[in-house]
């Protein structure tokens, strides 16, 4: 009896030592070969990229592109992933989502961005800009560079304006001429002091709502009109609920883009310097591409559409200049004539 047991145990200890030695944890990496692809991609860099507006706008494409050649100057070791219309973040959210570490990148209106940073209030003064080279002069020169540093004590990286277009006005009351055509109707406006006083002075209800709740609020009646861009109008078809718009050009509409603080120092200096490339010449692609873009769109809106499209004279603009005069003066004693004078000196 003694003899089989020892026996017993001696073939145990056996078949154990072999299943040790043949399928054991030492043995995984000669008997599973090894990924190297799957190891590139455990290493790979993910900026998740979030933005509001549809994917055909100059802020959609550009987003796009910008993903591209990142991608291409990292040799694939960064990858951005973009997320238009909403998706991830309404309007209203995407900032602190942003500081909080949620979400890594975004490009938000600077109007979003005044309740952080009363400064940028002067960026939404109507006729601030003379023109798309004006603004091209003050937000990609030393202008934008001291808005966007301002940002850091957010816990935000600043990285670049990008363009959009100049804002038009659009009603379903009547044309809008005359600063007087505008009393009692009620205005969509992004969340921005400048634009709301600027629509308080012209007699206006203004209802800051985010940007995906417009088009069934204007469908509604509940709003008699807005200002944006041609691109976001023709993108999101408000010039389908609207019977009238006014080529205006009495705003800009431009955006911040960022990143988390924490996020960007984390990135080795190299992707940082990749990164900066990919948005410099994004940037400066855009300034043109968005001029395109509105120009196409409007034509097609009015081959598209029955809207009654009415262009400033250059005495109607004049008038709508001189009826803002006042917010000028208000503005430059609250927040500083510096700003203003800088950014007007730049327009000769």
């Amino acid at each position: 009896m003694k003899t089989f047991i020892s026996t017993f145990i001696l073939i145990f200890i056996f078949f154990m030592f072999v299943f040790f030695i043949g399928f054991g944890p030492n043995n995984d990496s000669k008997s599973i070969p090894f990924d190297h692809e799957q190891e590139g991609l455990n290493k790979q860099i993910v900026i998740n990229f979030s933005h509001v507006v549809a994917e055909n706008t100059p802020k959609g494409q550009a987003a796009e592109r910008f993903a591209k050649l990142v991608a291409e100057k990292t040799n694939g070791k960064v990858k951005v992933e973009v997320f238009p219309n909403g998706v991830l973040y309404a309007e209203g959210e995407e900032v602190n989502a942003l500081i909080r570490g949620e979400i890594q990148m975004i490009a938000p209106a600077y109007s979003n961005m005044t309740e952080l940073l009363p400064e940028w209030l002067i960026l939404d003064l109507p006729y601030i800009f003379k023109d798309d080279e004006h603004v091209e002069a003050v937000l990609n020169g030393e202008i934008g560079d001291a808005l966007l540093s301002q940002l850091k004590k957010h816990n935000i990286k600043g990285i670049a304006f990008w363009s959009n277009g100049f804002k038009q006005m659009m009603s379903n009351r009547g044309p809008l001429k005359a600063p007087a055509d505008f009393l009692g109707q009620r205005f969509r406006i992004m969340p921005s002091k400048a634009l709301e006083d600027q629509f308080h002075e012209l007699g206006v209800k203004t209802s800051a709502m985010p940007f995906n709740q417009v088009y069934r609020n204007l469908e509604s009646g509940y709003l008699d009109g807005i200002e944006n861009t041609i691109s976001n109008i023709y993108s999101k078809r408000f010039y389908k609920v609207q019977k009238y718009m006014t080529i205006s050009n009495h705003g800009y509409l431009g955006y911040s883009v960022m990143m988390n603080q924490e996020f960007w120092d984390s990135l080795p200096k190299d992707i940082q310097k990749d990164i900066e490339e990919a948005m410099d010449e994004t940037t400066n692609w855009l300034y043109t591409e968005s001029q395109e873009i509105n120009n196409d769109q409007l034509n097609m809106i009015k081959i598209t559409s029955d809207i009654l499209i009415h262009v400033l004279s250059d005495e109607e603009r004049e008038s709508w200049i001189d009826f803002f005069q006042p917010l000028y003066e208000e503005y430059g004693e609250k927040y500083g004539k510096r700003w203003i004078n800088e950014i007007q000196k730049l327009s000769n």
